[in-house]
């Protein structure tokens, strides 16, 4: 491990190719598996990038989630001040942790999920029609991933469809990791003062939704305040959509570059679809950034010895692309036997939407790719404007088109 802090490599977000981590990322998987790297305001976290020591760190009580804590790695200002101004259950060690998560675990239970299949499938079909009724161009983030996960997630969670656009301004004013602080702030102030009137309103007038059954069953038994029910809503608005609106659009970019896997997508049946999903859950990671943890006691891990308060950046899109667990890791294959991919975490805080996600994923790619079967893109590949600015990765636009025009 290299002991020179003041060569230590910054932190390489920005991909050099659009579906994989930088080269950097892998040779320090190869050479240097926890290596110091330093960060957007001059910390040395260190960076952990292969599969087994990721999910060792996940699942790791001695490294704690809460951003509040001296070392933790925040991801830029603007985050900071989200988290010291809107904690959520995400940002919290058990057994705080798990009180806040046991209350809305139920609402993502495979069955109520499974439910949603037909809403999601109708939404889809509304947003395809509507593209191909304006003519043979769109911009698929803007005109489908972003409207289809947002409407998804505010019918989930019982808000107003006429906020989707509120949300969107305010989700990326967030996950701008170069933005300005004083914006996020106002973002958090104004997402908070939006819900928790919303949360009061619910409280008034109970309705079945999933912010009003939390209302119903923890509000009024006092187990929760409507502030805290506000600060749940913002962190599933914003994490229910972004990450999963962006894996659609690259994703289909992926698939427009590589058509073997587009026929997949469809032609297959439902078995070979969900095991295509999961190959680009694992290729595409769109959670760049990493899990960031911080070390509450002297931990050894692959031999380097991380110290109490010192910070550490577990990365999944390095850890999904380890040969030690992938044969063949850069390769796109939907016949492979365990594809235990991390990227939707692991350990306590894996992703609770990821249910919700599959199936949207499961849909979407299908759908766009039957509907419009000569989907291409509209620009030219380095045309595409990526998102090494953002906390989720993806594509800022996606212009397509489709039909007889050339």
């Amino acid at each position: 491990m290299s002991s020179d802090m003041s060569s230590a490599p910054a932190y390489p977000m920005a991909r050099g190719c659009p579906f994989s981590p930088p080269a950097e990322i892998g040779r320090l998987r190869e050479e240097e598996p926890v290596a110091r790297v330093r960060t957007w305001d001059g910390s040395l976290p260190w960076l952990v990038t292969r599969y087994d020591d990721v999910r060792a760190i996940l699942s790791d009580p001695r490294f704690s989630s809460d951003p509040g804590r001296d070392g933790y790695p925040v991801t830029s200002a603007g985050m900071k001040q989200q988290h010291k101004a809107n904690p959520t259950f995400i940002a919290m060690d058990d057994p705080e942790h798990a009180r806040h998560r046991r209350m809305i675990t139920g609402e993502f239970s495979v069955r109520r999920t499974e439910a949603l299949r037909p809403t999601v499938r109708r939404i889809t079909e509304e947003l395809l029609d509507a593209m191909e009724a304006a003519g043979g161009t769109a911009d698929l983030v803007t005109d489908f991933a972003l409207p289809l996960t947002s409407t998804v997630i505010c019918e989930l969670l019982g808000v107003p469809q006429e906020a989707h656009t509120f949300f969107q301004e305010h989700s990326n004013a967030l996950l701008d990791v170069k933005g300005d602080p004083a914006r996020a702030g106002r973002a958090v102030e104004e997402l908070t003062d939006y819900l928790t009137a919303l949360v009061a309103q619910k409280t008034a007038e109970p309705s079945d939704d999933l912010l009003g059954r939390v209302v119903e069953r923890r509000v009024k038994t006092g187990e929760m305040t409507e502030r805290e029910v506000a600060s749940l809503g913002i962190l599933l608005l914003v994490a229910g959509h972004e990450t999963t609106a962006n894996q659609i659009a690259l994703g289909v970019l992926f698939l427009l570059q590589n058509p073997q896997y587009a026929a997949i997508m469809r032609e297959g049946d439902d078995k070979a679809v969900a095991a295509a999903c999961e190959e680009l859950l694992r290729l595409l990671t769109v959670t760049h950034i990493g899990r960031r943890r911080v070390a509450v006691e002297d931990v050894e891990v692959n031999g380097a010895l991380i110290r109490a308060g010192e910070g550490v950046i577990a990365s999944g899109d390095a850890a999904n692309r380890d040969p030690r667990q992938f044969a063949d890791p850069d390769r796109m294959d939907i016949h492979r036997e365990q594809n235990h991919h991390v990227a939707f975490g692991y350990g306590i805080h894996q992703c609770l939407g990821q249910p919700i996600a599959r199936i949207e994923l499961q849909t979407a790619y299908p759908a766009i790719l039957k509907r419009f079967a000569d989907l291409r893109l509209a620009v030219p590949l380095d045309e595409i404007d990526y998102r090494g600015d953002m906390v989720v990765y993806g594509v800022h636009s996606l212009p397509v088109t489709w039909g007889d025009e050339r």
